[in-house]
């Protein structure tokens, strides 16, 4: 290795008044759902988009919170360390250190939708290609929270970009959270506003969605492979780590409901 960069040193806390602290991680959260919540309604006004009103928009935006942190939360603990809460069962409230799982997540934010859109009477698919279109600014953020924290690194590299993590031992890694924020964020969002910008995609319920899912798998996949594999997991079956793992169903679902969509008429 003849380069590594050094670690930034940026405090995980932004800032402490009195007994509140707000830290990095838990700002990308609220910054991903408000611009989430703000490109959504954009969405909501322009035809098609005719899934469902502004003023649902903003209803719906509470329920996706608590499907995200619920989900997100529930996920990182049953799926990534069951055996350390089960010892230690307060730490699952000690979310500021971290600890959520994308796929968890998902399933929480998918079971809220499907709830509002049954109460409210609205399309389950069309809702959810909206919700979708708005997904990876969160990603972005998320990412970005993760490499300021430190955690979630690469596997060790000799690229001139790799960094040397305080907790990732004397070896220069690669910056995995900003590949992730890059790929599962800036380029999967340009994906899919291309889809609906220039392809008209929402006239066509399931199709973003597909898009999503299918997209999001394929790129957390490709870079598990230079992401360090958890600790307590290590790697499963052939060599796969639990990202890439969870994410071979997420694709084959985002496929079929992609050809799915791909073959009906418009709306």
């Amino acid at each position: 290795m003849l380069t590594a960069l050094a670690f930034p040193a940026i405090d995980p806390v932004l800032f402490e008044f009195g007994p509140i602290t707000v830290r990095w991680y838990a700002l990308a959260y609220v910054a991903g759902l408000l611009l989430g919540w703000w490109y959504l309604r954009s969405l909501a006004r322009r035809p098609p988009a005719t899934a469902m009103t502004e003023r649902q928009a903003d209803d719906l935006l509470l329920w996706v919170t608590f499907g995200v942190l619920l989900g997100g939360r529930v996920g990182y603990v049953l799926i990534y360390n069951p055996a350390f809460y089960l010892d230690h069962p307060m730490e699952i409230l000690a979310v500021w250190r971290g600890g959520m799982s994308f796929h968890g997540g998902l399933a929480g934010v998918l079971l809220a939708i499907g709830l509002y859109c049954w109460r409210h009477g609205l399309s389950f698919l069309a809702v959810g290609d909206l919700v979708a279109c708005a997904t990876p600014i969160g990603l972005f953020l998320g990412r970005i929270a993760n490499f300021i924290n430190g955690e979630l690194y690469g596997r060790a590299t000799d690229l001139p970009w790799g960094f040397i993590f305080p907790n990732g031992g004397p070896k220069a890694r690669h910056p995995s959270q900003l590949y992730e924020a890059l790929l599962e964020g800036a380029l999967l969002f340009l994906l899919l506003y291309a889809l609906v910008r220039y392809a008209d995609a929402l006239k066509k319920p399931g199709l973003v969605g597909g898009a999503f899912l299918g997209g999001y798998a394929v790129l957390r996949f490709g870079v598990e492979y230079v992401r360090q594999p958890d600790s307590q997991i290590g790697l499963i079956g052939p060599g796969l780590t639990m990202g890439q793992t969870l994410s071979l169903p997420l694709f084959f679902a985002g496929l079929a409901l992609f050809l799915w969509a791909w073959r009906k008429r418009p709306v």
